[in-house]
C-alpha cells in the first residue's frame, strides 16, 4: 500500500541560501508597493502586477531544447519574479525518459544562462523544496496519489488496455468523444487494496464530477462547461484522467499539480496551448483542498500565414539564433519580451534589466504573430549600445568580427592597411562607426570588405546626379587638400572640421553675383556649399569605398590610416583623369610632390606669408 511520508515541519526554517550563487533572490522593485510576506496574490488593476511578491517557475522538459516559444515562456515567469521581488525556480520534467535526449538538459542550463535567465532555487543551485528534477520525486507523487484513493477522490482501474480499446473505438464510431465509463469505480476499498497488493496491473484515476471554471489572468474567466450528449445520459461516461501510469510513474497533471503546490508557486504563466488542462488541475487541486496559483495563458507563436511556428520557420532551437545567425542574448530577450506583451514606453528597446523593472501582466489576447525584421531592427539597436559603452558585449563583438576577418583574409592582405596596428584595434572604431547596420561578425565583415583588402572593385565614376556641375578638378583639388593633415593630426575630429569647413570655392570662381542682394548671395552660396559638399562625399565614397556603403567619410579617413587614405585618393584621381577636360597633369605618387603652387588648395591653402 502507498502511503504518504510526513512531510517535515518547513516553515520554522532560517531563509535558504545558495552557497554557489549566493541565493541570487530579487529585491522588491524601486517604487513598487508590495508587502514583504503578504500572501494575498490579488492583481492589482493599475500595475497589473500582484500584490505580493510572485515564485514563479519554469519546467521544461529535456525531450527537446529551448526554443524562441520557450524562450518567452521562462522570460515571462522570470520577469514577474523579478519585477515583484519574488524568486525564479527551474523544475525539469523529465517523467518520459524514453523521449528524453541525452544532452538537452545540460543544453537548457546553458541557453538560460546565455540568456541571462538564473534561477533562485532548481537544479545546480539548489533550494528547500528539492529536489527538482521530477525523476527523484516519484516517491512523492505516489504518496499524493495515495492520499487521493483514502479521501475518494482518486481510485485504482484494473481495465486491461484491450478493454480500454474497445470501449474507445465503440464511442468513436457513435461519433461520441472518448470517455471512460468507470467500472473501476466501483471496485471496493478493499479489493483494490488486495489487488493492488498482488501486483495486479493499474493506474490511478481522478475521480472527477465536473471541471470547474477559472479565472485566468490575461483571459479572464474561462473552463470546459460542456453540456452531455444524449447518448451519454444512456451510456454514461466520465472524465477520470490518469494520474498514476501502470509502470508507478505519474503523469504530468499530478506531477505539476504536486509540485507547485508543494514549491509554493503563486502565478502559474504558460502557453495556451495549455488552457485546456488547466480545468484539470484546478479540480486536482480542489481534491487536494489546497489552493491553486494564479494562471496566465499567453498567446500562440503564429507565422504571417496564421500558422503555428514550426522548425521551417525558425521556431527552433535557440543555437540556431546564437551560434548560425549570431544574434546578440539582449536582442532575443527583447524580442521575446515584445511577442504578446504591451507597454507605454516610447522605444521598444530593453535590455533585462530595463525589462526588470517595467514587466506588467499586460498581455494581449490572440494569437501573435512573429515578425522577424523586428529581431534585427533590435539587434541593430543593441549594437549601437553595446558600441557606445565599450563593455564586455562589445569586446565580443569586436572579437567575433576579427575572427571573421582572420578566416576571410590573408595576413599578407592585412598588414598593409593594419600599419603595425592589431586587428582588434583596427577594427573597434570600425564598428562603432557602422554598429547601426550590424547584424552579426559575417555580415558586417562583408559589408565593410573595403576596409580589409586594398584591391577596390570600382565601377566608373558617374556623378550623383544627371544635373550636377561641379567640375571633377574641384573633387580632385579638395579630396588631395584633405590629405594634406599630417600624421600627429590624422584624427576623426580633424576630418570632420576640415570637410564642414571647405567649401569648396576657388581662387578662379567667377559666379555672377552682382545682380543679386546680399540675403539671395548668401543663400546662393549656402546652396552652392551644399551641392558641392554632396557631391564630394559621393565622389570620396566612391574613391576611398568604391562606392559601398559604410561609415561616414570622416570615420572612413581615421580608419584606414593617412597613408592608405592617401594612396586611395591618389588611385581614384588617377582613374578619373580622363574625363577633365584638356590637357592634365599627372600627380605622382603622394601629395608631397606637389610643389610649391598650392593655389588648387582652395580655402585650405594658407594665407600669404604663412609657412
Amino acid at each position: 500500500m502507498l502511503r504518504r511520508p510526513t512531510a517535515p515541519t518547513i516553515w520554522a526554517r532560517r531563509p535558504w541560501v545558495c552557497t554557489q550563487c549566493q541565493a541570487r533572490y530579487s529585491s522588491v522593485a524601486p517604487g513598487s508597493n508590495l508587502r514583504a510576506g503578504n500572501n494575498n496574490n490579488t492583481i492589482n488593476k493599475k500595475t497589473k502586477l500582484p500584490d505580493s511578491p510572485a515564485r514563479t517557475r519554469f519546467a521544461p522538459s529535456p525531450t527537446g531544447y529551448l526554443h524562441l516559444g520557450s524562450l518567452r515562456t521562462a522570460l515571462f515567469n522570470y520577469l514577474l519574479a523579478k519585477r515583484t521581488g519574488g524568486q525564479f525556480l527551474l523544475r525539469i520534467e523529465d517523467t518520459d525518459q524514453k523521449r528524453t535526449i541525452p544532452d538537452a538538459e545540460q543544453r537548457l542550463y546553458d541557453d538560460l544562462r546565455w540568456a541571462g535567465l538564473h534561477w533562485d532555487e532548481g537544479p545546480v543551485v539548489g533550494g528547500p523544496y528539492g529536489p527538482y528534477r521530477q525523476s527523484e520525486r516519484t516517491a512523492i507523487y505516489r504518496s499524493h496519489a495515495q492520499e487521493l484513493i483514502e479521501n475518494g477522490h482518486a481510485y485504482r482501474c484494473f481495465c486491461s488496455a484491450d478493454r480500454l480499446d474497445a470501449f474507445a473505438r465503440h464511442r468513436s464510431q457513435a461519433g461520441l468523444p472518448a470517455g471512460y465509463d468507470r467500472k473501476c469505480g466501483e471496485v471496493s476499498a478493499e479489493e483494490s487494496e488486495e489487488r493492488a497488493a498482488k501486483g495486479e496491473a493499474h493506474v490511478v484515476r481522478l475521480k472527477v464530477e465536473g471541471y470547474p471554471m477559472f479565472n485566468d489572468l490575461v483571459y479572464g474567466k474561462t473552463g470546459q462547461n460542456r453540456s452531455p450528449n444524449k447518448l451519454d445520459l444512456i451510456e454514461r461516461v466520465y472524465d477520470d484522467p490518469i494520474l498514476i501510469k501502470s509502470d508507478g510513474h505519474p503523469t504530468y497533471h499530478l506531477a505539476n499539480v504536486v509540485d507547485d503546490h508543494l514549491m509554493k508557486i503563486t502565478h502559474v504563466i504558460r502557453g495556451t496551448e495549455w488552457m485546456p488542462s488547466t480545468p484539470m488541475h484546478v479540480a486536482l487541486y480542489n481534491a487536494f483542498k489546497w489552493t491553486p496559483p494564479q494562471f496566465g495563458h499567453v498567446p500562440l507563436l503564429v507565422d504571417k500565414s496564421g500558422q503555428k511556428l514550426s522548425k521551417r520557420n525558425a521556431d527552433i532551437d535557440l543555437s540556431f539564433f546564437k551560434d548560425t545567425q549570431g544574434v546578440f542574448a539582449a536582442t532575443l530577450v527583447n524580442f521575446a519580451a515584445l511577442l504578446g506583451w504591451s507597454h507605454t514606453q516610447k522605444s521598444d528597446i530593453f535590455n533585462l534589466e530595463e525589462l526588470e523593472q517595467l514587466f506588467n501582466l499586460k498581455i494581449t489576447r490572440g494569437n501573435t504573430v512573429v515578425a522577424f525584421e523586428k529581431l534585427w531592427f533590435l539587434q541593430k539597436a543593441h549594437a549601437q549600445r553595446f558600441a557606445s559603452t565599450d563593455g564586455p558585449e562589445f569586446t565580443e563583438m569586436v572579437t567575433k568580427v576579427s575572427e571573421e576577418v582572420e578566416k576571410t583574409y590573408p595576413a599578407a592582405q592585412l598588414n598593409p592597411l593594419l600599419q603595425s596596428r592589431s586587428l582588434q584595434t583596427y577594427i573597434a572604431p570600425l564598428l562603432r562607426a557602422d554598429a547601426k547596420s550590424y547584424t552579426n561578425a559575417a555580415d558586417f565583415t562583408t559589408r565593410n570588405s573595403t576596409f580589409f583588402t586594398q584591391s577596390l572593385n570600382r565601377s566608373p565614376y558617374t556623378p550623383s546626379s544627371t544635373t550636377n556641375t561641379i567640375p571633377l578638378t574641384s573633387l580632385h583639388t579638395a579630396s588631395l587638400a584633405l590629405t594634406l593633415v599630417p600624421p600627429a593630426h590624422w584624427t576623426l575630429e580633424t576630418h570632420r572640421a576640415n570637410i564642414t569647413a571647405y567649401d569648396g570655392t576657388t581662387p578662379d570662381d567667377s559666379s555672377p553675383t552682382d545682380t543679386l542682394t546680399p540675403e539671395e548671395s548668401t543663400k546662393a552660396q549656402k546652396a552652392a556649399d551644399k551641392a558641392f559638399k554632396k557631391e564630394l562625399y559621393h565622389y570620396l565614397r566612391w574613391a576611398l569605398s568604391a562606392g559601398a556603403p559604410g561609415p561616414g567619410i570622416p570615420e572612413t579617413m581615421a580608419i584606414l590610416g593617412r597613408e592608405e587614405t592617401v594612396r586611395r585618393v591618389q588611385e581614384a584621381k588617377e582613374l578619373t583623369a580622363h574625363l577633365v577636360p584638356g590637357p592634365t597633369r599627372r600627380v605622382k605618387q603622394g601629395v608631397e610632390s606637389l610643389g610649391e603652387d598650392r593655389s588648387w588648395m582652395g580655402s585650405l591653402a594658407p594665407s600669404s606669408g604663412s609657412s
